[in-house]
């Protein structure tokens, strides 16, 4: 017979006696056995079953590079060496002079930044004879050693995802990005399960407890980065997740029965090696049922090694090693010894050699002992260069630093990340429906951060939606400050309370949650309608006493920006909770859990790519933004974009004022300008038209008594709405007020408030209580134009008011504040925003010289306004980008926002329709639309459809409906800073040419969808 079967006879009596003693069998069995590995492994690789790479451990290029290696060569390729981008370059100097004298064949990389690791990386490939596999662990990502990289997030919260097709997109991405970086493995996924609460070292790094959600989870991970040539690491064989001891500072004695293990720690193991997992890496855990030698890691077990992993479970894939230096293994072995027992066990490459030469030594010796041969090197070495030959190492070239972090941070990966955050926040408590929050006029809100002093992103992004209040909990507050906090939050009928500063890892600390936190949070759910947010480790929900009490209970994971932002959306129904508990936390919270919401309620914050534009395609916005700034055509702007219900840009530019002394914030204020038109008079109109009480084709002096015998009497609404009722275009009412000598006559204003003089015009200017009456008596007594037809004009919108308060018998702003601002959230929208915003939220106008003779700052630029005290139907209108969205988006939906109808239906869509293009008048019932096709014009973008609607201000502003395509857009500015007699804003048309970026942006997108769908 020939001698492979001997060898295949000695190898299985040698499993029957369960010894994984090899020393017995003959040398020429041995030789047998390498001579047909290195004939025939291809024969044995099965696809789908084994891991890819073992296609090539006969290929050329393997044997071309096994030919130049020496003995010592051969045994250096199975080291890989650890390696930091933030350390001195003594460091860098050192690997590199191990590199270049022992030829080590891998580097795994630690902390650091990704440009320094990619010309580190540059340096000692190019210095090596055989090109380096290069590792890292990024468990989440390379953000789990580098900064300025993405975190996605940790395994446990993936573990309550129910889309796996997004966990595969995450692997491939991760892939991609390690790829960019010059990494060929990354020691992920973790497939620990984690079934022990009190586990130190796994914990939120596991998919959770359930052995069948952990494979599925894993194999999503594995898949999608193996199918983009980066290799896995399944780890930590063969379970590291019901532990109590930390394996980097001690040994973990697990006591399990093998049955145990089978049915539950292995079966990850298994169900990963049937998809092809291309590496395993080995724990440091002393296992009594499969090896009883004492303080014996398992990395050191040949039992378990190759017994149980290679023989047993048949893995042919790579082996490595748990890091050779923690106290696991270290603690009982010194350096070379511990890599040589390590390779003795069976594991192919020894992870954080720390003594490169006295470990090519001790393996020397191993062989020359007859420990092993160099046959099995050899045939481990292959395995080795297969894999590099795989992840294409036999063509390297060197990494590109140029625009590194930018490609690390790609808008796919970054809208990535967010749908994998959203579609894992737990929602577990929802008493009475409470999320989506529906009522927002009802609410005082409070925004408590628990475990922190400082202002978090949670409590910000809460703030788009409504009006919150914002307090802080310090995790060791005296029962005197605890009693004091509930003081203040006593009027407050919400507490919305975000618990930070979480500690990651369990242990004696409750994961930093504190008896006074528990305390006050008992007290808090008892007596206040309160919504719990906790952004830590999942397993914190336990330590928290009476949490599940609470009206609303979301587990977040983790604290981060996005995971803050996203949790914000949630409670107010900007996106839906999707996420299910991996773990059993308590008896009140167990595996399984997650209540279902839905999103789209109100407007959601996302990116472009969220409704399938690249981000890429608006930076064009940027650059037009930035040259109106550059041209002095306004120090900043706010500029909002939203899309199906989606905010896919918001950003602020500049400065408030040219002097660059404070920089302009997303939720800063500006005056509106004549965008308060259709944010106040055709708000208040369109209501009042779906509740029966206006009528559009009724008189002005059917709805306004002071018209009565007047030539304004008969005007007909639909006419004054669209500018051709024969109104002047504007009366310039201040010039009244001023004597020749340039002084205001005595009966107009004063410099001092009092009870004749209560109206605040500008700093230190008050209007006589009365004024008013002569503004209306002047429009009144106005001639109207000889010739009809279109001309713009502001006097009707200074009647609406007077309109609206006859109609409802309620004064113009508290009407609009309780029937749509307040419900709406937009809490910014007012009028004189001095008397409720601070002065830096504020952005300032003119400085004008001919009436007010002062910079305008806090009220409004138009004179007409402000003489009325600055609560006008034509200008006086302030507010920030998002909040003039809100009533936009209102509008967009015909009327309704957030499950409620402000404007009976179809009304919305009557108004913005075109009243009299056929007469060459395209306005609609208050608004602004295009011109004809192809009409020169600067009201709208060139792509702008004819259905969409908006106004434009004299202060730089825009705010624009387009139902085609479901947008909203907001360009604020303050264009007259310092002076009105700047118009290159209209010149650039900045604020047309901004959405015609978006409309290109669309039109490449559709574009490619087709190109795309013929591809899949």
């Amino acid at each position: 017979m020939k001698p492979s079967y001997y060898f295949s006879m000695a190898l299985a009596l040698l499993l029957f006696l369960g010894t994984n003693n090899l020393q017995g069998q003959s040398n020429k069995a041995k030789k047998s056995k390498a001579a047909a590995a290195k004939k025939a492994p291809a024969a044995t690789f099965t696809p789908g079953r084994d891991a890819d790479f073992l296609q090539y451990t006969n290929s050329r290029w393997v044997d071309s590079v096994m030919k130049t290696l020496t003995p010592e060569e051969r045994i250096a390729q199975l080291i890989m060496i650890p390696v930091y981008s933030n350390r001195d370059q003594a460091h860098i100097d050192e690997i590199s002079k191990l590199i270049t004298t022992y030829k080590v064949g891998g580097l795994i990389f630690f902390q650091g930044g990704p440009v320094r690791q990619a010309k580190m990386t540059n340096r000692y490939q190019q210095e090596s004879k055989v090109p380096l596999m290069v590792s890292i662990d990024g468990e989440w990502g390379l953000a789990m050693r580098l900064d300025s990289t993405i975190r996605f997030p940790y395994q446990m919260a993936i573990g309550g995802i129910e889309n796996e097709r997004l966990i595969y997109e995450m692997g491939a991405e991760i892939a991609r990005q390690c790829q960019r970086l010059g990494v060929h493995v990354n020691f992920a996924p973790t497939i620990d399960i984690n079934n022990n609460a009190n586990n130190p070292v796994i914990g939120f790094r596991s998919f959770g407890e359930d052995k069948y959600n952990v494979a599925s989870k894993s194999i999503a991970y594995m898949k999608g980065m193996q199918d983009n040539h980066v290799l896995a690491s399944a780890k930590h064989f063969p379970g590291h997740g019901d532990t109590n001891v930390d394996s980097h500072y001690g040994l973990p004695l697990i006591n399990f029965s093998r049955i145990r293990l089978d049915s539950v720690e292995l079966h990850p193991f298994r169900a990963l090696m049937e998809k092809g997992l291309g590496s395993v890496m080995v724990a440091h855990m002393n296992i009594p049922v499969l090896d009883n030698t004492p303080n014996l890691a398992s990395t050191l077990s040949k039992p378990i090694v190759t017994g149980l992993l290679k023989d047993e479970l048949k893995y042919k894939g790579l082996v490595f090693t748990d890091a050779l230096n923690m106290e696991g293994v270290a603690k009982f072995f010194p350096p070379g010894v511990v890599d040589v027992k390590a390779l003795l066990a069976g594991n192919d490459v020894m992870l954080n050699t720390m003594d490169v030469k006295t470990t090519i030594q001790e393996v020397k010796k191993a062989i020359a002992n007859k420990e092993i041969t160099q046959e099995e090197i050899d045939a481990r070495v292959r395995k080795v260069l297969a894999a590099k030959q795989w992840v294409g190492l036999d063509k390297w070239e060197p990494i590109e630093t140029k625009n590194l972090v930018a490609d690390l941070n790609n808008p796919h990966a970054q809208y990535l990340n967010r749908q994998l955050t959203e579609a894992s926040l737990t929602l577990l408590r929802n008493k009475n429906n409470i999320l989506p929050i529906q009522t927002l006029d009802t609410l005082k809100v409070a925004a408590l951060a628990i475990g922190t002093t400082k202002e978090t992103a949670f409590q910000r992004d809460l703030a788009r939606y409504t009006q919150v209040d914002t307090f802080f909990l310090k995790p060791t507050n005296s029962i005197e400050e605890l009693q004091a906090m509930k003081e203040k939050l006593k009027d407050y009928n919400l507490i919305i309370a975000g618990v930070h500063a979480l500690q990651l890892k369990a242990g004696s600390s409750n994961f930093g949650i504190t008896a006074e936190m528990n305390l006050f949070l008992k007290e808090l759910i008892r007596n206040k309608k309160t919504i719990v947010s906790v952004f830590g480790n999942v397993y914190s929900l336990a330590e928290m006493e009476s949490l599940a009490k609470a009206d609303a209970v979301i587990a977040a994971y983790q604290e981060n920006d996005v995971t803050q932002d996203l949790t914000s959306q949630l409670i107010f129904g900007g996106i839906g909770a999707q996420g299910k508990l991996p773990v059993t936390v308590s008896n009140a919270f167990k595996i399984g859990d997650g209540l279902l919401t839905h999103g789209g309620v109100r407007l959601a914050y996302s990116m472009p790519e969220a409704v399938g534009i690249k981000s890429k395609d608006l930076a064009g916005i940027d650059s037009l933004v930035y040259q109106a700034i550059r041209e002095e055509a306004a120090p900043g702007a706010q500029v909002l974009v939203a899309k199906d219900g989606k905010v896919i840009y918001h950003k602020a530019f500049g400065y408030h004022t040219y002097e660059k002394e404070q920089a302009v914030k997303v939720d800063d204020l500006y005056d509106l300008a004549s965008v308060t038109k259709i944010s106040t008079s055709m708000a208040a109109l369109m209501r009042l038209k779906g509740e029966g009480r206006f009528d559009e084709n009724q008189t002005l002096g059917h709805y306004l008594p002071m018209a009565a015998g007047t030539n304004k009497a008969d005007l007909n609404y639909r006419d004054i709405l669209t500018h051709q009722a024969r109104l002047k275009s504007w009366i310039p009412f201040w010039k009244e007020t001023v004597k020749k000598n340039g002084n205001f006559k005595w009966r107009t204003f004063k410099a001092d408030s009092s009870a004749r003089f209560p109206i605040r015009v500008a700093d230190n200017l008050y209007i006589h209580r009365k004024y008013s009456d002569k503004i209306y008596k002047e429009i009144m007594e106005s001639p109207l134009n000889e010739k009809p037809g279109y001309v713009y004009s502001d006097l009707s919108f200074i009647l609406a008011p007077k309109v609206v308060e006859n109609i409802t018998g309620v004064g113009f702003e508290t009407y609009l504040q309780n029937s749509i601002y307040k419900p709406l959230g937009a809490t910014t929208l007012t009028f004189n925003p001095y008397k409720h915003f601070s002065a830096t939220r504020v952005v300032p106008t003119e400085f004008e010289p001919h009436f007010r003779k002062q910079l305008l700052h806090t009220t409004v630029h138009d004179e007409g306004a402000a003489m009325l005290g600055g609560v006008s139907g034509h200008a006086g209108l302030f507010g920030n980008s998002n909040d003039v969205a809100k009533l936009m988006q209102l509008y967009l939906n015909d009327g309704e926002y957030a499950n409620k109808r402000y404007i009976a239906e179809n009304v919305v869509k009557e108004y913005s329709k075109c009243q009299f293009c056929e007469q060459g008048n395209y306005r609609a019932l208050g608004f602004d639309r295009p011109a004809k096709p192809g009409a020169q014009n600067s009201n709208a973008a060139p792509g702008a459809p004819a259905e969409s609607f908006g106004h434009s201000g004299f202060t730089g502003t825009y705010a624009w409906v387009d139902p085609v395509n479901n947008l909203v857009y907001v360009f604020l500015s303050n264009r007259v800073n310092p002076t009105r007699e700047n118009s290159k804003l209209g010149k650039l048309n900045t604020r047309t040419n901004v959405l015609q970026v978006v409309y290109d942006a669309m039109g490449k997108s559709k574009e490619k969808q087709p190109a795309e769908a013929s591809a899949q």
